[in-house]
């Protein structure tokens, strides 16, 4: 399988690229910084910004699938998760590319009551962090209404941790927000490049 990453440098994108490469997958990743992906076997690096539509659309060409995992960090542009998403969805329709798998979190849209009180306090009263749930809150609405073969996956409160292939993932509301390595993540999220069970859904994980 051909996957095209976006967000592959960052920490879970890191270990998602070194999975889908170890299970001998073909892994295009965009990047700004293509040196920090370095060089292995079965991976192509675009240079290049998830804003630059014409990358993007390099990116996903002739792709089998892409996984999103974008985020907001001090040296991008506010709401580039959304923005970024918006160029990966209008590249795959035009390369005829389907199976869309995005990484948002527990606690946007209808998750919001599985974060636990404090978070959610704590979200609310710094502005950036809200800024942030507000990015991931637009990006999830562009994807639903996307047309794609698309899977939401909503991660708990990501560490560095080893992968273990144990954590928890469901529909079920009562699933509360808990810890998971950015490893496993990354597993449970290139299983979602073929498995339908999530198919159109946004799936917790922790």
């Amino acid at each position: 399988m051909r996957i095209a990453v976006f967000g592959a440098t960052g920490g879970t994108g890191r270990h998602l690229v070194d999975q889908a490469l170890a299970d001998g997958h073909q892994v295009v990743a965009l990047a700004r910084h293509p040196e920090k992906l370095g060089s292995s076997p079965g991976l192509t690096t675009v240079e290049g910004n998830v804003l630059d539509a014409a990358r993007v659309a390099q990116a996903v060409d002739e792709a089998d699938a892409v996984c999103c995992v974008l985020g907001n960090t001090p040296d991008n542009p506010k709401m580039i998760v959304s923005a970024g998403t918006a160029n990966v969805i209008t590249a795959m329709k035009a390369h005829d590319v389907r199976r869309l798998v995005v990484v948002s979190s527990i606690g946007i849209g209808d998750s919001q009551k599985q974060v636990p009180l404090a978070f959610r306090l704590v979200f609310n009263a710094v502005p950036s962090m809200r800024m942030a749930m507000a990015d991931k809150e637009a990006q999830e609405k562009l994807v639903r209404e996307s047309g794609l073969d698309w899977v939401i996956v909503r991660p708990g409160g990501l560490t560095d941790g080893p992968r273990t292939g144990k954590y928890t993932h469901g529909l079920d509301k009562k699933i509360i927000a808990g810890q998971i390595a950015r490893a496993n993540v990354a597993e449970f999220v290139l299983r979602q490049t073929t498995d339908d069970t999530y198919l159109h859904q946004a799936v917790a994980v922790t």
